[in-house]
């Protein structure tokens, strides 16, 4: 399996102070659940920064609870920008279910929803979610047991939204960079369906080295008329200064939020926008001022 490593993707060598600090944080970790997958190694922790899914002690999925901030892995909450777009989406597709908290927050949000499908190649996915993060399946949600590349294939829906958080433990498998993943995409996405993904890069967006932009981002151009490109400075800010009490990022890596369609939506949020989806407990101007 060809895999993009995210440390890989960085141009600049880490502050070594600031590095050292990060390399020896200790953390109170209490195991509340382990099972080894076909796929993973699967551990709930519990700790002093909160409650967190690792896949071989990779971050996938968990909730922040500290002063600072409170709530999901914060890169998460770009994911609410396509209600700005379009308030009244009626049916989703999510690749990768995670805790849930992203189907618990689409129900919120989107009045219209008539379905909300789930693709997970992790048997034990769900259950973990049910029950350690509160997860509660509603009425119009189905989970499905694929790989996402096989599911897109067999697919003949149509969606208004699609929603891919595909990186695991070891990185994101450039099957979903291939013209073949993209091509999939469309056929699954109504024609002013907006399809939103997370990938990582260097911030330094501009400089000739930035692997992701030089190598892989034309995918993105080639097969959507429009692309909005959202940088992950609020949702680092908000990681290291919960993790580890740091007011700047560390490593060269950040989240790179894309947003396609081939549709021009607008970005405008309303007062009553903006206070539907603050009530999730997400202030999203933070997150819209990380537009590039």
């Amino acid at each position: 399996m060809n895999i993009l490593i995210p440390e890989k993707l960085a141009i600049k060598k880490p502050n070594s102070k600031l590095l050292k600090i990060i390399n020896n944080k200790k953390f109170n970790d209490k195991i509340l659940f382990e099972i080894e997958s076909e796929f993973h190694s699967i551990k709930v922790i519990q700790n002093e920064i909160g409650r967190f899914l690792h896949y071989n002690n990779t971050y996938q999925a968990g909730f922040i609870n500290t002063e600072f901030y409170k709530g999901n892995l914060p890169y998460i909450n770009y994911f609410m920008i396509p209600y700005i777009m379009n308030p009244n989406i009626k049916n989703i597709l999510i690749i990768g279910l995670g805790s849930g908290k992203l189907v618990d927050d689409y129900y919120q949000l989107f009045k219209n929803i008539e379905t909300i499908d789930v693709v997970d190649i992790e048997e034990n996915i769900q259950e973990i979610a049910v029950k350690y993060f509160d997860f509660i399946p509603v009425k119009g949600y189905k989970f499905i047991l694929q790989d996402g590349i096989t599911f897109l294939r067999g697919n003949k829906k149509k969606y208004d939204l699609i929603v891919a958080d595909v990186a695991n433990n070891e990185g994101i498998d450039l099957r979903f960079l291939s013209d073949d993943y993209f091509k999939l995409i469309k056929k699954s996405l109504k024609k002013d369906g907006i399809f939103i993904s997370n990938m990582c890069a260097s911030p330094d967006f501009e400089n000739k080295k930035n692997l992701f932009f030089n190598e892989f981002f034309s995918i993105y151009r080639v097969n959507f008329k429009n692309n909005i490109i959202f940088k992950g400075n609020y949702s680092d800010k908000v990681y290291y200064k919960s993790f580890f009490n740091l007011d700047e990022r560390v490593i060269d890596i950040t989240n790179v939020i894309i947003i396609s369609s081939d549709k021009k939506y607008k970005l405008e949020c309303s007062d009553v926008v903006y206070r539907e989806i603050k009530n999730l407990g997400i202030d999203i101007r933070y997150y819209l001022s990380d537009l590039v």
